[in-house]
């Protein structure tokens, strides 16, 4: 099963349930690119690794301030489950569904 492909995301923010969409592109070595789009913008993935149906990786928000967040989620079929890790601000619980 890919983990590639386009998920309707909500992610449990301190400012409330943010919604976006996740952009998996699996590029077949391990590692895989993509965005997640949403209220807090679009933020591109960086350092994306596949382990099995595994996701981790980076992203840098600018709104509401400069922030790397890390992050890290599980597909099981078309369910994505998982943390968004905001420094100070502790994990978010990330949720998703392949659209």
């Amino acid at each position: 099963m890919s983990v590639a492909g386009t998920y309707n995301t909500t992610v449990k923010s301190p400012m409330g349930d943010q919604a976006g969409t996740f952009t998996v592109e699996d590029n077949g070595d391990g590692t895989f690119s993509g965005n997640m789009a949403g209220g807090m913008g679009s933020m591109d993935v960086e350092e994306g690794k596949v382990d099995g149906n595994t996701l981790t990786w980076k992203m840098n928000m600018t709104v509401p301030m400069p922030m790397t967040l890390e992050c890290e989620a599980t597909i099981d079929g078309d369910t994505l489950t998982g943390n968004v890790n905001a420094g100070a601000f502790g994990a978010m619980p990330v949720s998703g569904t392949r659209a």
